[in-house]
């Protein structure tokens, strides 16, 4: 009696929670002057599903290293932020071509005019005055200091940068240079030794991640790269918008019928099974926003298709407790074999999906790419609520008693409903 009254309030504990994951996670939480957002307000949307531009630009060149790209990018994810539009992504695609997706925005003559300029670098004196441009820095490196174990940036100069930077530092001793791109300010040191022989140190940044992007756009405006618009595409805001509650009820749908299906055929585990389901649907989608995933039509695919695979260990392991059940074992025994017996099954499965998804994500591109990160996110989490949250509701629900008969399990045929009745 004790074990079922445990086994109960355990389980109704685990519904309620589940319950109310659900629902912040559908409409959001207001509590306390707080809000807990529900995920269509913090989850990004791709262009498909909200309309904007992507601009396909190319490094005009034959020796283009990767170093070179790199710095190339860094400048243009700078250019594309400062327009103030949020989720813009720009990722390589290809050898020398880059990819750039801008949501919100529409008119893409402006946006290519203002991606192709060549980067404008400038170190600016507390007065206000130009004391070096691009052309007048030779290379800039982060590393890690061993002094004092913090991220630096070196910067190195060419004869007519350094004589500039000699009379700069010793007329701003103790004051700060700033330098900008594009009049945007990247760091501001202060200057603390007269510089002579065009090396210089710049410390103060947090990270030395924060540091490499820095010196990559110090290099930018050095070693100024042309790009040229290959490919444009516009997606108008009322596609986008009816592209998104379309998107939304055919998810809708396709889960309902998912945990009707399992309802109907299995019965009570089917039942356990559509409330992990719930609780991983949640998981997923707070991993989509943890990690900043951009959601597009062919990730919400992914998705998707993660949600079958979820079911598809549940099937598996349910399979296996029928037979184990048919083999004249407990109902107890029976669950416990059937997740022990199932494992490699649902690990095999699961696994070579994920391998595919890292090559898709590694091959592919673009919209390729969105469906093989939500895929390899999705089906990483489902094994862990088919094996865990699945299992803990079953055995929860088994010492409440209510697996007394056989056909609780599930659907059999005639011979074994009546024998599993008996």
């Amino acid at each position: 009696m004790k074990s079922r009254v445990r086994s109960t309030i355990l389980f109704i504990i685990c519904v309620l929670v589940i319950g109310f994951l659900g629902y912040s996670g559908v409409y959001g939480v207001n509590a306390g002057g707080y809000r807990l957002k529900s995920f269509g307000e913090v989850i990004n949307r791709g262009l498909d599903l909200q309309g904007g531009v992507s601009v396909l630009e190319e490094i005009q060149g034959d020796n283009v290293d990767q170093e070179t790209i790199n710095k190339t990018i860094e400048l243009i994810s700078m250019r594309v932020n400062k327009m103030g539009v949020s989720e813009t992504v720009v990722t390589r695609e290809g050898q020398k071509r880059i990819r750039i997706e801008i949501p919100g925005k529409f008119d893409a003559k402006e946006i290519e005019e203002g991606i192709a300029k060549t980067g404008e670098l400038k170190f600016v004196g507390p007065d206000k005055s130009t004391i070096l441009t691009g052309k007048d820095v030779k290379k800039a490196s982060a590393y890690i200091n061993p002094e004092d174990a913090q991220p630096t940036i070196s910067l190195e100069l060419n004869d007519q940068g350094a004589k500039k930077f000699a009379d700069a530092t010793q007329k701003f001793m103790g004051q700060t240079i700033s330098i900008t791109m594009d009049d945007q300010e990247l760091t501001s040191p202060t200057v603390q030794a007269h510089i002579t022989n065009g090396k210089a140190t710049i410390s103060g940044s947090k990270s030395l991640e924060e540091a490499t992007r820095q010196a990559n756009i110090i290099n930018s405006g050095a070693l100024p790269v042309t790009v040229k618009p290959v490919e444009t595409k516009t997606i108008g805001a009322s596609l986008g918008a009816n592209a998104l509650p379309l998107s939304i009820l055919a998810a809708k749908v396709g889960i309902a019928i998912v945990m009707l299906f399992m309802i109907l055929y299995y019965r009570i585990p089917g039942i356990l099974a559509s409330i992990a389901l719930v609780l991983y649907i949640y998981i997923v989608l707070l991993a989509f926003a943890s990690v900043n995933v951009t959601l597009t039509l062919s990730g919400i695919a992914g998705f998707l298709l993660t949600v079958g695979m979820a079911v598809d260990a549940s099937i598996l392991i349910f399979e296996r407790m029928k037979e184990e059940l048919k083999s004249g074992k407990s109902v107890r025994a029976a669950i416990d074999a059937g997740f022990h017996r199932a494992m490699s099954s649902v690990l095999d499965s699961n696994i070579t999906t994920i391998i595919a998804g890292v090559v898709l994500y590694g091959l592919g591109s673009g919209a390729v790419k969105g469906f093989a990160l939500t895929l390899i996110i999705g089906v990483a989490l489902s094994m862990v609520t088919a094996i865990t949250v699945t299992r803990l509701l079953i055995k929860l629900a088994a010492g409440m008693g209510w697996f007394k008969h056989k056909w609780s399990i599930g659907t059999f045929g005639v011979h074994d409903f009546r024998r599993g009745a008996k």
